[in-house]
């Protein structure tokens, strides 16, 4: 079965019958009339039929060449169609783009991101899920996963787009009643603890050359972003987030920027992809825009931070 699949022997036979001789079918092919002979004369052997009958200025089907001439020829025009298809989703982006992102992230980046996406590309759509459980790219079959903070080793494969720093807010309420505070100070402060960050009750504050190790016991430990946000809003204690989630409502003084002077160590931001040889168009299209979004967000923190 596999030699009668070989479709350039049928391009050269359906050639030589379109063009009327093995020479004006090599011209076409571009390549040497014996390489033309030599396919062809494969191609009969291998189904046993004689398909040209040769003569010495031109060359005709025998009546088994004609009828596998009108079956190789629509054979070829599907395969073309097929390779033309596949090509297209190569090159412009449709069907559905499946994704998936930690919930603020999402909510605080990709959703804007997937609004531009669309209206870019009006002919995608889009399915997805903001979560802060680790999706299984492969067994969730998601096109595209974007991870913030730090790696663990995998199988797939990742392109960095993007970083993010943590900062240290309270409700402005607290920060009233804290007064001016420095690094030195953690021990002694109200904190709600985040089971998600790497080392819980252990942060490491840097300002230029300087640099603080501090710990602190949290009065509140939460397992999801979300309620370490809330306790932190009715005034129960300071916490720490990206500043992505929390930077608009720095901006407004709805939130009160603690230790402003000091940075706590950065984390990446990644698009994910399962293992797979080519990524698809829809996908590089959205990688594209979500990396153009994290570059405008970089270069408006650089204008606000203080220097390093």
């Amino acid at each position: 079965m596999s030699k009668l699949l070989n479709l350039n022997r049928l391009a050269y036979f359906t050639t030589v019958i379109e063009a009327g001789s093995f020479t004006a079918a090599a011209d076409r092919l571009n390549v040497a009339k014996a390489v033309v002979s030599h396919q062809v004369g494969r191609l009969e052997e291998e189904l046993a039929v004689t398909l040209l009958v040769r003569s010495t200025r031109r060359v005709r089907p025998t009546d088994a060449g004609r009828q596998f001439y009108e079956r190789a020829s629509q054979l070829l025009r599907e395969a073309e169609s097929a390779f033309a298809d596949v090509a297209r989703h190569t090159e412009e982006p449709t069907g559905l783009l499946r994704l998936t992102a930690p919930l603020d992230y999402g909510t605080a980046v990709v959703a804007e991101t997937i609004a531009t996406y669309l209206k870019t590309y009006p002919q995608m759509r889009v399915e997805a899920n903001f979560d802060d459980m680790v999706s299984n790219l492969v067994d969730d079959e998601r096109d595209l996963g974007i991870r913030v903070g730090w790696l663990a080793d995998s199988s797939n494969v990742s392109r960095k787009i993007g970083t993010f720093h943590q900062v240290v807010v309270a409700s402005p309420a607290l920060a009233a009643r804290l007064g001016p505070v420095s690094p030195a100070d953690t021990p002694r402060l109200p904190w709600i603890g985040n089971e998600a960050l790497k080392h819980i009750g252990r942060l490491s504050f840097s300002r230029g050359d300087e640099q603080v190790l501090t710990e602190f016991s949290p009065l509140v430990t939460c397992d999801k972003t979300a309620a370490v946000y809330a306790c932190m809003r009715s005034g129960i204690g300071l916490g720490i987030f990206p500043d992505f989630s929390i930077a608009a409502e720095v901006q407004s003084g709805r939130l009160v920027r603690m230790f402003p002077d000091w940075l706590l160590p950065s984390g990446g931001i990644y698009a994910v992809f399962p293992p797979a040889r080519f990524r698809p168009a829809k996908v590089r299209a959205f990688v594209d825009l979500l990396a153009e979004t994290e570059r405008r967000r970089s270069a408006a923190r650089k204008m606000s931070q203080p220097s390093a």
